[in-house]
């Protein structure tokens, strides 16, 4: 680990930086001015391609691949000059559009057409533009790719083992069997409908001026229909254009992004308890690594760390993702600059729940299941059949079906011949009777294999 990360202030450009790279390339310094370089050079090819301006005219062909090469990215050359510019005119944006001039000169620019960099701009039509294409960046590219992933993990394990029988626990005492391919399958189903739900949150942009009015744009072209440019400018873009704003984009699909982005994680983390309570009862065995130490002291352990980890990280992704999610969408009057610094710790909030997610994959391939321990168990428990009597009681017509079970069953430990006797004595039809004599703890579990193979 070099000097730099061994000094981060933040573990996410420290201690895991290897593991959040893919993030860094989208919400840096450096990404959030190639996004805002993106946006100003895609207007100002949009004003030059409409006609509207004679000053502004054709562009010759250096031009147009200068334009086309900003479009594509930014080296950490031009991310230096932008940060220069910067501290001259302490405004950020403003740095961008005086890059984006010099760049637009060096390739032959005259100085009337260099008037439509940042035409009409106020600077949220570059920021809100720029952090939505980040956000669908890290959407497409890393979290719905990890949510599926982990969803596919399971499915694989919910397939493997949807006939490997396991007690349940409800209130943490024993409960009608499952399947540990049910279980897992339960959570496929839970994560499948988390990604769907955040690959259907609609990214807005605004393009529409310093007060949401296109004020400045009607003073200098009465006769153009600005909405349709802005419209056809943020979709050219891969975003939906939102006419309805103050100076900033109000921020509330932000904050439906945030919100189902958090409610994945609260999955994640259900099943990180799970899983550590899963390993803590031996139904799954941990895989340690060549040379991995799980105690300073107790040489025999090997701790679930990767679900702990996913937890802790989860949580501290939600608690911002939340706050994103309450105070993005406020803004005094048309405009405060509360948002800003809030918005630019997007990045950090999604490292925490990239890391979660990573680290889930991580556990998961180092698990193995204990079906002999997960028969023992439920081999131990044959009162859990006390629900499938009583119910094939009822529907024989047996009066007091679920008190004779309550009496007989509860408080007491009951073996298979105990309960075989009991059913002996219950005068159930020869059929009913018989059904329930070839019941075990191991075999009453419902349609749970049949649904885990249906995943």
């Amino acid at each position: 680990m070099t000097d730099a990360r061994l000094n981060s202030l933040s573990p996410l450009d420290g201690r895991y930086a290897d593991k959040c790279a893919d993030l860094a390339s989208i919400f840096s310094e450096a990404a959030l001015i190639g996004y805002r370089v993106r946006v100003e050079a895609c207007w100002f090819r949009q004003l030059a391609a409409s006609g509207h301006f004679p000053a502004l005219g054709a562009l010759p062909a250096p031009l147009s691949s200068r334009l086309d090469a900003l479009v594509s990215g930014v080296d950490e050359s031009a991310v230096k000059r932008v940060k220069e510019i910067e501290r001259e005119t302490n405004h950020d944006v403003k740095a961008v559009e005086y890059f984006v001039r010099e760049q637009l000169a060096a390739s032959g620019a005259r100085p009337a057409q260099l008037e439509f960099v940042h035409f009409a701009c106020t600077s949220e039509d570059i920021n809100n533009l720029s952090y939505a294409l980040m956000l669908a960046d890290a959407r497409g590219s890393v979290l719905l790719p990890l949510i599926v992933k982990v969803a596919a993990r399971l499915a694989v394990l919910a397939h493997d083992h949807a006939a490997t029988a396991m007690l349940s626990r409800t209130h943490g005492q024993p409960a009608s069997p499952t399947t540990l391919g049910k279980e897992a399958a339960n959570y496929v189903a839970r994560f499948r409908r988390a990604a769907a739900s955040l690959g259907r949150v609609e990214l807005l942009g605004k393009f529409n001026g310093a007060v949401g009015n296109f004020n400045a744009h009607c003073a200098a072209g009465t006769n153009i229909d600005w909405r349709a440019e802005s419209r056809s400018f943020v979709m050219g873009l891969g975003l939906v254009p939102n006419e309805y704003t103050t100076q900033i984009e109000p921020h509330d699909w932000i904050a439906e992004y945030c919100d189902t982005l958090a409610r994945a994680d609260t999955v994640l983390i259900d099943l990180c308890r799970d899983l550590w309570g899963y390993v803590s009862l031996g139904y799954f065995r941990q895989q340690p690594g060549a040379g991995e130490v799980g105690s300073s002291t107790m040489p025999h352990k090997v701790n679930p760390i990767d679900f702990e980890n996913a937890e802790g990280n989860a949580g501290l992704a939600n608690a911002m993702l939340r706050h994103f999610a309450e105070k993005l969408p406020v803004s005094r009057w048309q405009r405060d600059l509360s948002d800003s610094t809030v918005l630019r710790n997007l990045g950090v909030a999604l490292g925490h729940s990239v890391l979660a997610w990573r680290s889930v994959l991580r556990g998961l391939d180092r698990i193995e299941p204990d079906s002999a321990r997960m028969a023992a168990e439920l081999n131990v428990h044959w009162e859990v059949l006390a629900e499938a009597i009583q119910t094939v009681m009822r529907a024989n017509g047996v009066a007091g079906a679920y008190e004779k079970l309550k009496e007989f069953t509860r408080g007491r430990s009951i073996g298979a011949s105990e309960l075989a006797a009991f059913v002996a004595g219950l005068g159930l039809p020869r059929d009913a009777q018989r059904r329930l004599e070839s019941l075990t703890p191991s075999s009453y579990t419902g349609l749970a294999e049949a649904l885990a193979r249906a995943v």
